[in-house]
């Protein structure tokens, strides 16, 4: 128990830096890699999805990871996985609300996920108000994991169990 309450503890500055001050970091290269398969997956589907999949994909790794943390009764490392996929939501967050300017750079160069789906959808406008609602909604999600995350260190990880259907 010790060595995870440290680690919720180290995990704090950490989830203050994400909500506060996020900026492109280590876990990006994972999320990017996770990204780019999405568009391949994902894009067999057709043209929309192919330009969603990548999002897809990158939220996708973390969801899977906590669900798995989930059905082993590892509450514990599935807290720690919702800070990962707050953190990714934070960056597609960052991405979606680069869509009109199209600043930021991308790995294929030539079209921008998110200008061309909220092109298509009629909301390119609204681009920066909807990455700063999803913003926020990483920021809330990353929080309630830390805070998950520790109470999961006391002992009575049977209360933020599902109920069982067996």
């Amino acid at each position: 128990m010790l060595a995870k309450r440290t680690l919720v503890v180290l995990l704090v500055p950490y989830v203050a830096w994400l909500a506060f001050a996020y900026d492109i970091h280590f876990l990006d290269g994972a999320n990017l890699l996770f990204h780019e398969a999405g568009h391949l997956f994902f894009g067999l589907l057709g043209r929309t999805f192919h330009f969603l999949g990548g999002t897809l994909g990158q939220l996708f790794f973390p969801v899977a990871c906590a669900l798995h943390f989930l059905q082993t009764r590892r509450f514990f490392e599935a807290w720690i996985m919702g800070i990962w996929l707050a953190e990714s939501l934070m960056n597609t967050a960052r991405y979606l609300g680069d869509a009109r300017a199209q600043s930021l750079p991308l790995v294929g160069g030539h079209i921008h996920d998110w200008n061309w789906l909220l092109a298509r959808w009629g909301l390119l406008e609204y681009c920066e108000s909807i990455a700063a609602t999803l913003q926020l909604l990483a920021v809330a999600i990353a929080i309630a994991c830390l805070v998950g995350a520790w109470r999961s260190t006391s002992g009575k990880e049977a209360e933020w169990s599902c109920p069982s259907s067996t």
